[in-house]
């Protein structure tokens, strides 16, 4: 039954409805109505953040460079155990050495610096530690729901900002979330790098070239594009200095844009700058 109101407030309709019934309710001129819905409000509060969310680590993150959010594991930490990712817990991994096809392993150092480890898809050299980027998404995705719930617990009733266990279970996330949302932006940059290589090598590059460079919006906690271009339609015979020259042309472009913040204007920044660095590296090597 708790599950499926959960499941029914996400809803944002639903949620803002329940607000402005429980506001009415709480001012009630009868006062058992009123006491009655804000025990209502403070319970299902409670259920979303201490109950229906997972307990993760006790973490402590490092901010780059003045960010606001700090989203660097501090390296030098002692990895505290949880009751959640204790020594002796530990994940399936497929091998071909037991019958059954798995093998009980625990979660690599990388992932225990963080809050929850088993939704970490990256290491910190930005390296797959899952089988695909599919499922690297999914658990983006989680992340995602899990600070939706926060949200929703605090809309419902803003005094859980105050709240021990929503501070932490929000910083712990916050800071998971916005580390792995780049890392994924920076894997498929990289992935597009290699792509572009890969057709350029097959001279399948010579009717222009459009890039849409995936960033991570560290405001609005999602994916987006940067959409450029490269070379326009028609026959143009590709080379890596184009590239090169696309890629600069937005870093100057994105540095004035005060449409973003400066942490997320900072990640797209570094993630051109690798472009432009990769493919003037090419150039060179062509030359």
């Amino acid at each position: 039954m708790v599950g499926g109101l959960v499941d029914r407030l996400m809803r944002s309709n639903l949620n803002l409805a329940l607000r402005q019934r429980l506001d009415e309710l709480e001012s009630a001129s009868n006062e058992p109505t009123a006491i009655a819905a804000g025990l209502l409000r403070y319970s299902l509060a409670i259920a979303l953040v201490h109950d229906l969310l997972p307990t993760g680590r006790s973490v402590r993150y490092l901010a780059v460079d003045g960010e606001e959010i700090p989203t660097l594991p501090n390296m030098d930490q002692e990895l505290i155990e949880s009751a959640l990712t204790a020594a002796s817990d530990a994940i399936a991994e497929e091998s071909g050495e037991t019958e059954s096809g798995a093998v009980i392993v625990p979660y690599v150092p990388a992932a225990r610096r963080f809050f929850l480890p088993q939704w970490i898809a990256f290491d910190d050299q930005d390296q797959l530690l899952v089988k695909s980027i599919s499922e690297a998404e999914a658990y983006l995705a989680s992340m995602q729901g899990f600070v939706r719930f926060l949200h929703t617990a605090v809309g419902l009733a803003p005094y859980m900002v105050a709240d021990e266990i929503y501070q932490q279970k929000r910083y712990g996330m916050l800071g998971q979330l916005i580390n792995q949302g780049r890392a994924l932006a920076r894997y498929q940059t990289r992935q597009m790098m290699d792509t572009i290589k890969r057709r350029a090598a097959a001279h399948d590059l010579n009717r222009g070239l459009s890039l849409s460079l995936p960033y991570f919006d560290d405001q609005t906690l999602e994916m987006k594009i940067h959409p450029f271009d490269v070379i326009p339609g028609g026959r143009v015979m590709f080379v890596p200095a184009f590239v090169v020259l696309a890629a600069r042309k937005e870093l100057a472009k994105v540095e004035q844009d005060t449409r973003l913040d400066r942490s997320t204007r900072k990640h797209l920044l570094a993630e051109l700058q690798m472009i432009a660095s990769e493919f003037e590296t090419t150039t060179q090597n062509n030359s």
